[in-house]
């Protein structure tokens, strides 16, 4: 395998943090990006209902839109790794933009449910690249010392998209149809694009490493199949078979054990689609059991605690979503204020406020019942917001900051897998306990039986929240942040 160099070389520290203004235009290009395709992502789950009047399709079809998007996310974002450095920041930027644009337009134009799904599929694959290819560049590009400050502004991106996603399609959904979320969010992607083609640079250097065919059916098997089978757990109260789940984890569990297997025997040679010496760092290896855990309770919290507000305390659907709202502004609101504590205290000054809050808030839902005040759950979610963001934005920068430059990009790949994985573990765990205990007690059409289904599933969450105080006091800013090879990194 040889290197080429396709743009400057990884920053080196300097005392004031100082980033080049051509190398912020690169940053915001590629954030406006990130938004752009996060934003369409979170958009198309209040569709279902228009999907299933004007396609005619049955509600278990128009599922498909958002979990074919999923599973098209968990098979790609694994191979982003080795693909960031197989090709240019350049061809990686366009590539992306130019599938999330085709599948935007086709999904506009599309006249039936097939060529919908076909188009979520193509868009699902060009924002897979995205936020990997952000955090890459990011990392090449900022100096050590305003790391914290800039991945801030990822959490900006990561937090308020969700937030003003679901918003923007209730409006559009109710005046002009499911169409027109894609006719808004085409122009602006093909803006980011033509911005990209005309002014984004180079960043990093490339391999001329083969790609692993074998590598990619492997994790298709495996990611796919084990993000699948969780997405089914749901389903099981509900008189759905246990084969198909069974089928996907026994596949998704193999799949997985034998591509990590390919892939020990592939980095050797350096030509690893997903290359596992990054965990050969303490601090990386820490950080992602961190967020493997947060993501668990937080996508599962997230996923019940609107049931609770619309089936027990029998809240409109825009109301419950005005009750989660300032939670994610919060969220994304803190990420720089957040990220320049990282920069001038490290990671424990963060980590452990935000995991006891986190957890804290978690058991507090476990209080809920049908007289439980929509003000206490509006604060309640805002403060878990609040922890979570004390905890994912030094996470991130903690994390890649302790990897060699080299192992950028399999990092960035990592924190996207670990993320999508873990929340269909989340929620698939968590939702079939609502199920489970709705059943019980007379269903979901049941405001007593909904509160207890939902006490019992965030106990979960708060269990599993619980355990990452321990981590909060063992994770910390790499020592030498400052080096361009970190020793501990691997090699």
């Amino acid at each position: 395998m040889s290197a080429v160099h396709t743009g400057p070389s990884p920053v080196q520290a300097t005392a004031s943090g100082d980033i080049a203004r051509k190398d912020m235009a690169v940053i915001w290009v590629l954030l406006a990006a990130a938004f752009v395709a996060i934003l369409n992502e979170t958009t198309m789950g209040m569709a279902i209902p228009h999907l299933i009047t004007d396609l005619g399709i049955t509600p278990i079809a128009a599922q498909w839109v958002t979990s074919a998007f999923m599973l098209t996310m968990a098979v790609v974002i694994p191979t982003t790794g080795f693909l960031l450095r197989r090709f240019t920041t350049r061809q990686m930027f366009l590539g992306a933009l130019t599938l999330f644009s085709a599948g935007t337009l086709v999904a506009a134009v599309a006249t039936g449910f097939p060529m919908l799904l076909v188009a979520r599929i193509v868009q699902a694959s060009g924002t897979a690249i995205m936020m990997p290819l952000l955090m890459t560049t990011l990392m090449n590009l900022v100096p050590p010392a305003s790391r914290g400050r800039m991945m801030g502004r990822v959490s900006v991106v990561m937090s308020l998209a969700p937030a003003i996603g679901p918003t923007m399609s209730g409006f559009l959904l109710d005046t002009f149809g499911w169409r027109s979320i894609f006719v808004v969010v085409l122009p602006i992607a093909l803006a980011a694009m033509f911005i990209g083609w005309r002014w984004l640079t180079n960043v990093g250097e490339t391999t001329h490493a083969p790609i692993d065919v074998l590598s990619i059916i492997l994790s298709a098997f495996g990611f796919g199949g084990l993000v699948f089978g969780l997405s089914q757990v749901g389903g099981l109260g509900q008189g759905q078979s246990w084969a198909p789940l069974a089928i996907a984890l026994v596949v998704g569990v193999v799949g997985l054990a034998v591509f990590l297997w390919r892939q020990v025997v592939l980095q050797k040679k350096d030509d690893a689609l997903l290359d596992l010496r990054i965990f050969a760092s303490r601090d990386f290896s820490l950080s992602m059991a961190q967020m493997f855990l947060l993501s668990l309770a937080f996508f599962g919290s997230i996923t019940v605690i609107p049931l609770f507000l619309q089936d027990a305390l029998l809240l409109p659907t825009v109301n419950a979503g005005l009750v989660v709202l300032p939670g994610a502004l919060a969220m994304g609101l803190l990420g720089p204020v957040i990220g320049r504590i990282y920069d001038k205290r490290g990671t424990k000054v963060l980590l452990i406020p935000g995991s006891i809050l986190a957890a804290a808030m978690l058991w507090m839902y476990t209080t809920l019942t049908v007289d439980t005040s929509v003000w206490l759950v509006l604060v309640t979610q805002t403060l878990l917001s609040v922890g979570l963001a004390l905890s994912f934005t030094p996470l991130f920068t903690a994390s890649l900051a302790s990897l060699k430059p080299k192992f950028y990009s399999y990092g960035s790949a990592m924190i996207g897998t670990i993320q999508q994985v873990a929340g269909a573990a989340g929620i698939a765990v968590m939702m079939a306990a609502f199920t489970a205990v709705a059943a019980a007690g007379g269903g979901t059409g049941e405001p007593t039986a909904v509160a207890a289904a939902t006490r019992v599933a965030v106990a979960i969450g708060a269990v599993i929240a619980t355990l990452t105080i321990v981590g909060a006091f063992l994770i910390r800013k790499p020592e030498d942040d400052g080096a361009e090879a970190p020793a501990h990194a691997g090699h």
